[in-house]
């Protein structure tokens, strides 16, 4: 019995239950705080009460999600834990909201692989660690239009994909219909563009993309932000359910008062712009120039005071005597925004709301803020990628 090792904690990146051996830390998958493993780290004694029945017959294979044996209200405080521990690492204790958790059936987006063998073809999502296609039939954390249009897509993919290597489909679910871009595809001959126009006319995709050739555009795939539509490119970046945008949005509505003039950077296609151009007057940037010239003719058609710019706030941040704004709010990537954080602390603007999918890097963006003279008032965990280690995260800064 002695051999047998203790799960304490899960890891914040792997999901991977944690334990001591002889020889120190070791991992095992789909484990939970409390259970036994043997030395081979093999399961022997399941008996920790934060277990629950996974609700996908795919969880164990398929490499989306990690958590699912583990019952929400445990995913809720060790999320919650996650963000209070990357800003105590940082000299920073401010108290953490709960966990906002999105409801499971609600990711719009998804990155579908087929994979052809020898005897059958596998369309679904990269099982963890590996390179092999678990073949899916159901998913519970899809939208149900995407949920519904796994058969179209398979069709799709079968038609897109080359002998011996894999076609990626990249799908989203937008208020017109799916937009779907492929990546890896064969070339694209007359007949193969037809029976793929035939094959998008029976399904419910507005818009195909081949590599760059847009193949097929029955509607322009639409989004709803604030008041405003907005038509973005293909393969921009979305968050991955509407859910989170709606509760970044209260969160917005509770920390604002009077504030009239914003930037938003990292501002994509104006997930946060266009509601807040309906407050005042906005000053957005982001590198990517399609997304930027989306979001210029939604402003645009909205008839708002929204001035959107491309600008790599990485190589060229907003220094400190351009950030003139009564609110800033920043939506980097998952490496943070360092470089326009510093800025940001060198600057007199009043209140910095920070939005991250990456609590590490927000907590020494935090950090820098907080060395500036800004105090982190509210730091909220959302669930938005559920039964997965990866945890949102909205900040509240004020200048004092």
């Amino acid at each position: 019995m002695s051999d047998r090792i203790e799960i304490t904690r899960i890891d914040d990146e792997t999901g991977h239950g944690l334990g001591r051996s002889a020889d120190g830390w070791v991992a095992v998958p789909f484990s939970a705080v409390g259970d036994l493993a043997g030395s081979d780290l093999s399961i022997t004694d399941a008996v920790s009460p934060d277990r629950q029945p996974a609700p996908c017959k795919h969880f164990g294979t398929c490499g989306g999600c990690q958590l699912q044996h583990l019952n929400d209200a445990f995913v809720a405080d060790w999320k919650r834990g996650i963000v209070a521990e990357a800003l105590s690492r940082q000299g920073l204790d401010t108290p953490v909201d709960r966990t906002i958790s999105v409801p499971a059936p609600s990711r719009r987006r998804a990155k579908f692989t087929l994979q052809r063998t020898k005897k059958t073809d596998l369309f679904g999502f990269i099982a963890q660690g590996t390179h092999t296609v678990v073949d899916v039939e159901e998913c519970p954390i899809l939208a149900p239009k995407l949920l519904e249009a796994i058969p179209h897509l398979r069709t799709l993919a079968r038609l897109a994909a080359p002998r011996k290597r894999a076609v990626t489909l990249h799908t989203s679910a937008s208020l017109t219909g799916l937009d779907v871009m492929i990546e890896g595809g064969k070339e694209l001959d007359l007949p193969l563009r037809e029976r793929v126009i035939e094959q998008v006319t029976d399904s419910d995709i507005a818009r195909l993309t081949w590599g760059e050739d847009i193949v097929a555009e029955r509607r322009r795939p639409a989004y709803k932000f604030g008041k405003t539509l907005i038509y973005p490119p293909p393969g921009t970046f979305l968050q991955a359910a509407r859910e989170t945008e709606l509760i970044v949005l209260h969160i917005l509505e509770q920390e604002l008062g009077d504030e009239k003039r914003f930037a938003d950077l990292f501002c994509g296609c104006g997930t946060f712009s266009l509601p807040l151009a309906e407050r005042g007057s906005v000053a957005a940037f982001d590198a990517e120039d399609a997304m930027v010239v989306a979001l210029r003719d939604a402003a645009r058609r909205s008839n708002t005071l929204l001035d959107a710019r491309t600008r790599d706030l990485f190589r060229r941040p907003l220094l400190k005597h351009e950030l003139d704004f009564d609110a800033v709010i920043f939506d980097p990537p998952r490496p943070g925004a360092q470089a326009q954080a510093e800025q940001l602390a060198m600057s007199d603007v009043p209140l910095v709301i920070g939005i991250s999918c990456n609590p590490r890097s927000f907590a020494r963006d935090a950090k820098l803020l907080a060395d500036g003279g800004y105090a982190l008032t509210r730091a909220v965990p959302i669930d938005q990628f559920r039964w997965s280690p990866h945890t949102e995260v909205v900040g509240v800064f004020r200048r004092g």
